[in-house]
């Protein structure tokens, strides 16, 4: 069984049905000349659009594309964000939302690949007698500060005609949200899978909106330092490919690679395939297709300009950040 304490605080799932979904192909070629100087320090989470860096890992993918890198694994998603900002890691797996606060707060970051994004596995649950979103107005509704299902919660109250100031806001860590809630000590909480299986072992209690209903909003990526992406383009494009790489060798052998999937999420098998629904990896043509400019959540360059402007509107970012290089779009454009 999973631990809950070793989640990040917005986790996911693959599945097999997604798994046999994944880009096509196998990985073709020797393998190349790996440069002896320090490995890649890559930072990964308990987020199942994340898990495919163990197969890359296990797979020597990242030595099949001739760049040496090395996955580092966070029990908890925020060290991740802290260690990449204070330059002790080179990239990290993290969400938009947390990668523009970051932006916001002087890091200077740049986003090279979309892993995927939520839909569904991110919730707002809430008590049975709480038919609908307005009805959460005067109520207690717990989340973790800062995160994007306080994101979400922030963006469904808005689309109700509420707003923060409508709720009693209880900020808790996301199990300690599920708990209070599953516990009746909160009407309603903001929280992520698996987390979401616990909260709704309350009686009656359902989910009044999920991130099912709103693709790319909340959207889970890799981002690197800006001046590590500057000096070390060539090693970023090969990291890049290798992921590629991951997704076809995921596609050709699901029988062989489910299995470290499933290890590295820390759950069983059943459960794994139960969460397959929340998160969709997106492909390269997905990639190119989203770091392109669009008028929908689904195109990264306006739902990063909805979330800085969200952020600020909502007091968890001080001022609009300058978002100018923040997305990289050549490494997935050069992608084989």
């Amino acid at each position: 069984m999973l631990s809950f304490s070793m989640i990040r605080r917005r986790g996911r799932a693959l599945s097999l049905a997604l798994v046999a979904t994944l880009g096509g192909g196998l990985l073709a070629g020797c393998q190349q000349p790996v440069s002896q100087e320090a490995p890649v320090k890559i930072g990964y989470s308990a987020w199942p659009g994340w898990f495919p860096w163990k197969v890359t890992e296990v797979k020597d993918l990242f030595k099949a594309q001739g760049v040496a890198a090395s996955m580092q694994w966070f029990d908890g998603y925020l060290d991740s964000i802290n260690a990449l900002n204070a330059g002790q890691l080179d990239c990290n797996s993290q969400t938009l939302n947390d990668t523009i606060s970051s932006v916001a707060g002087g890091a200077d970051l740049q986003v090279v690949l979309q892993n995927d994004f939520s839909t569904g596995n991110d919730q707002i649950i809430a008590a049975a007698e709480i038919p609908s979103i307005p009805g959460l107005k005067g109520k207690k509704v717990a989340a973790e500060e800062g995160t994007v299902d306080h994101f979400l919660l922030l963006k469904v109250l808005k689309e109700a005609g509420l707003s923060a100031k409508d709720i009693t806001f209880v900020p808790l860590e996301t199990g300690a949200a599920a708990a209070a809630f599953a516990a009746g000590k909160v009407e309603a909480a903001g929280v992520y899978a698996p987390f979401t299986t616990q909260a709704l072992k309350r009686p009656g209690s359902r989910a009044l909106a999920t991130s099912k209903d709103h693709p790319g909003a909340i959207s889970d990526l890799l981002v690197c330092r800006t001046d590590f992406v500057a000096k070390n383009p060539e090693k970023v494009q090969k990291i890049v490919n290798a992921w590629f790489a991951t997704l076809k060798t995921i596609e050709a052998d699901p029988t062989g690679t489910l299995p470290i999937l499933v290890e590295r999420s820390g759950v069983s098998e059943a459960e794994f395939k139960e969460y397959n629904a929340g998160t969709t990896i997106q492909t390269l043509a997905d990639n190119r297709s989203n770091f392109k400019q669009g008028t929908t959540m689904l195109s990264l360059p306006y739902a990063a300009e909805q979330i800085s402007a969200f952020l600020v509107e909502t007091g968890l970012a001080k001022t609009k950040p300058d978002l100018t290089t923040l997305l990289n779009s050549q490494f997935v454009d050069n992608a084989p």
